[in-house]
């Protein structure tokens, strides 16, 4: 391609992908990055992806992020911040402690069959034998999510919707796992949407299992 053509097509790609203030192009990448982990190992998403997936050129998401570590460090922060305030919203919204556990439990299922690749992402890092910024930003997640597990389930004891001996740290963990082993059995089926069918059973197991402690 010569200088002209090359200058025609970048104007042309300009017309087509406006360039957008750093934060909208950053979100922009962080969604294209989140999209194709729905649909592919994260491992094998190249920036190359995330350029073709937004509509620019390589060297302009080198512009907004480092590396594609950094990308992926964004993507988490994202996750962290948005699924904890769903989570939270569903929880005020609730009119008993154990009516909010429930509705945090359905809003995480939601999130994920509203955005797949999440899960693939989560799951995917965690394999990783290393340690990295990235598991230091999911642990982060994991607390913040174990604290509002830990205050719905100390108000159900005070309200008296379960026993005062409930182990509250095992009720946390057991709630986490249902969620993560939920969200890998619809990867691996390939239909996240089948969650909802499942929620309403499992969820009826677990409250027996906290109400009987």
């Amino acid at each position: 391609m010569n200088a002209t053509a090359a200058t025609a097509a970048t104007a042309a790609t300009s017309a087509t992908h406006p360039r957008l203030p750093s934060a909208e192009r950053q979100a922009t990448l962080v969604a294209a990055a989140l999209h194709l982990a729905s649909r592919a190992s994260p491992e094998s998403i190249t920036t190359s992806d995330l350029a073709a997936a937004v509509g620019v050129t390589q060297g302009a998401v080198f512009r907004h992020f480092a590396s594609k570590e950094a990308v992926w460090l964004a993507a988490l922060q994202w996750v962290r911040s948005h699924l904890l305030a769903a989570l939270e919203v569903a929880a005020a919204a609730a009119p008993t402690p154990l009516a909010a556990l429930e509705a945090v439990f359905h809003a995480h299922l939601d999130f994920v069959v509203a955005h797949p690749g999440v899960p693939r992402f989560i799951f995917h890092e965690l394999q990783q034998p290393a340690d990295s910024t990235l598991k230091h930003e999911l642990r982060l997640l994991l607390q913040d999510y174990r604290k509002l597990l830990a205050r719905l389930l100390r108000a159900a004891v005070a309200h008296r919707q379960v026993p005062a001996e409930l182990q509250l740290d095992a009720a946390a963990s057991l709630f986490v796992g249902i969620v993560q082993g939920l969200a890998m059995q619809s990867l691996l089926g390939g239909k996240p949407g089948t969650l909802r069918a499942q929620a309403p059973a499992v969820w009826s197991i677990y409250l027996r299992g906290i109400e009987r402690t």
